[in-house]
């Protein structure tokens, strides 16, 4: 919440948290291309209390990207109780990738840069130290290559969040953690052995014959 509004009232708080669940729900489902009637009808409010919240989509969109980001701050700053540098690390970068894998609408509130660069600036600013964190922490510790910097976090997840969604309506929605495991043993300098994923490779495409 922005610190020049006012608390919202109780019934006021449920249809925000509704229009925003529905929000999310038909974004996953068609894409942000979705109308504002749309949120309402699957929120089950009327189209008049969305556009009191929110007067256009870029107000609804820009509200779920500070509550995502909000989010994603706070599994950075849990990932922090580890003990374990590396596995906080790892486990921070598993668990958004999950997120995004989950509702393919996170990774493009989050990922996306055509929102504009105060949106990138904001999410750096909120999320940025709790991350920053946990990277030199495990580098600290001399799990994680020296050379990893918080501009590779968004990019690597970026690849994860393109994997989920190509398979997200096959029969492999899981391959994405295949590739994690295959990114994360990238960033590790102490490793004996590949470490092993229980997740198979994607079907080869047969050859057309001629």
């Amino acid at each position: 919440m922005r610190a020049t509004e006012r608390p919202l009232r109780r019934d006021a708080q449920r249809n925000r948290e509704r229009i925003q669940a529905a929000a999310l729900e038909l974004f996953a489902e068609r894409g942000v291309e979705v109308t504002l009637d749309d949120v309402a009808e699957r929120a089950g409010v009327g189209v008049g209390t969305v556009y009191r919240r929110y007067p256009n989509k870029d107000a609804l969109l820009d509200d779920l990207f500070e509550a995502r980001v909000a989010e994603l701050a706070a599994h950075a700053e849990d990932a922090l109780a580890d003990p374990d540098a590396w596995q906080a690390f790892i486990g921070f970068l598993g668990n958004v990738a999950e997120g995004f894998a989950r509702n393919r609408a996170l990774s493009t509130l989050i990922l996306q840069t055509d929102r504009g660069p105060q949106h990138v600036a904001k999410a750096r600013e909120r999320i940025g130290p709790a991350v920053d964190a946990l990277i030199e922490r495990a580098q600290a510790e001399g799990g994680l290559r020296a050379d990893f910097d918080y501009a590779d976090m968004r990019m690597i997840l970026g690849m994860l969040a393109a994997v989920a969604e190509e398979t997200h309506d096959t029969s492999r929605p899981d391959l994405w953690r295949r590739y994690l495991v295959f990114v994360t043993d990238g960033l590790a300098t102490k490793r004996a052995a590949p470490t092993p994923t229980d997740v198979p490779p994607p079907p080869r495409r047969s050859r057309k014959a001629g």
